[in-house]
């Protein structure tokens, strides 16, 4: 499979340098939970009931001012995403708000509003990227997972929106809906020409289940594990492959160190230090599928929010059992697994501990069983 670069060279020196100087080069900007799907595996689609007992969405205004806050004290990159952000009929107010700023947007939507008005606005004055959430292979599934038998709209948006030079991104959600769709969600995407990303991980949705820990409508860890090296097979040549299950087959080898270093560690990724996320609600978090540490911009500005979302996440310690795992280099985990999935950061998610162990064995078991099959 060929290598694609994902992000530019420049977000990638951005991102590194504000992480040193302390500046949110990246927002995530939530604008609502609202979304006319209704997908089960949801962390953050609530109704308008649930909307009205929670609190308000930010006005247009306050995500202009926010931005342009953030965009002063070093946001360069924002993504615009929910919910399902075209629902705001305001969208293209904001949006064009932070254009005007210089500010580089991208959009997380499930495509299935990306015509009319909508797809002429964004044409006339396009995003730095788009990113579609494809739920499925067919029309079936789209009804099973979404309540929307929007199948056929999407991926005609998707192709329309390609056409019209618009660099556009597939994201895949591996949930006990779709997972009969892999191999069809691969070959769209192969069709259609774009690159796609798939995961059969999904963390517990926390923020819309009352915070039961580990708890979410989802595959189970073997099942997961299935999934991961089904999409593998698909987006890996048989060479790659292989080196893929010989380097896994090396962990599945190692023991535990005889002598283990107990060190824990902090937030790995950009989350709090050169990133951040803002809820629909006006709430700052370093990442959206963590429920804290929290800050509140519109309360107490936005760089005291900033600064106490650094100092909290670089507070933050997770597993030293995580640490010194060999597994380590082939696990997801995360600061927002460990909190997810345990209530702690400081939690071992077993969930994601069984997934791995189970991928690497169903990684090398594929392998034998292609092998074997190629010298028939």
């Amino acid at each position: 499979m060929k290598k694609v670069n994902t992000e530019p060279y420049i977000a990638t020196y951005l991102h590194s340098k504000g992480r040193r100087m302390g500046l949110p080069i990246g927002g995530n900007f939530e604008l609502t939970a609202r979304c006319n799907f209704n997908c089960p595996m949801c962390y953050v689609h609530l109704n308008n009931d649930d909307i009205e007992a929670q609190g308000k969405e930010l006005t247009t205004q306050q995500w202009i001012d926010l931005a342009r806050a953030a965009k002063d004290r070093g946001m360069v990159f924002v993504l615009l995403t929910g919910g399902e952000p075209f629902v705001r009929k305001d969208f293209f107010e904001i949006y064009d708000a932070m254009k005007e700023m210089g500010l580089m947007i991208s959009i997380n939507t499930n495509g299935s509003m990306l015509s009319g008005e909508i797809r002429r606005r964004l044409i006339e004055n396009p995003p730095f990227r788009i990113n579609v959430s494809l739920y499925g292979g067919c029309t079936e599934t789209y009804k099973n997972m979404c309540g929307q038998a929007a199948f056929d709209t999407v991926v005609d948006n998707i192709r329309a929106i390609k056409e019209a030079g618009i660099d556009i991104r597939l994201n895949v959600s591996i949930t006990p809906y779709n997972q009969q769709d892999i191999e069809k969600i691969y070959a769209i995407s192969q069709e259609l020409g774009v690159h796609v990303k798939a995961s059969s991980y999904m963390y517990p949705s926390i923020r819309v289940n009352g915070n039961q820990y580990g708890q979410g409508d989802r595959l189970s860890p073997v099942d997961a594990a299935c999934c991961a090296v089904r999409w593998d097979l698909q987006r890996f040549t048989a060479e790659e492959f292989a080196l893929r299950a010989e380097n896994m087959k090396n962990l599945i080898a190692v023991d535990e160190p005889e002598c283990p270093v107990e060190m824990d560690e902090g937030v790995r990724c950009r989350a709090g230090s050169s990133s951040f996320w803002m809820t629909w609600d006006g709430r700052m978090l370093p990442c959206g599928m963590m429920p804290g540490p929290v800050a509140y911009p519109l309360r107490d500005g936005f760089d005291a929010a900033w600064q106490t979302i650094m100092t909290k996440t670089a507070e933050i310690r997770t597993p030293a059992q995580c640490t010194t795992c060999p597994k380590r280099p082939v696990c997801p985990v995360c600061a927002a697994v460990c909190v997810t999935e345990t209530g702690s950061f400081d939690g071992v998610p077993t969930y994601v501990c069984r997934q791995t162990e189970e991928t690497i064995n169903a990684t090398w078991q594929a392998y034998q069983e292609r092998k074997k099959s190629d010298e028939n």
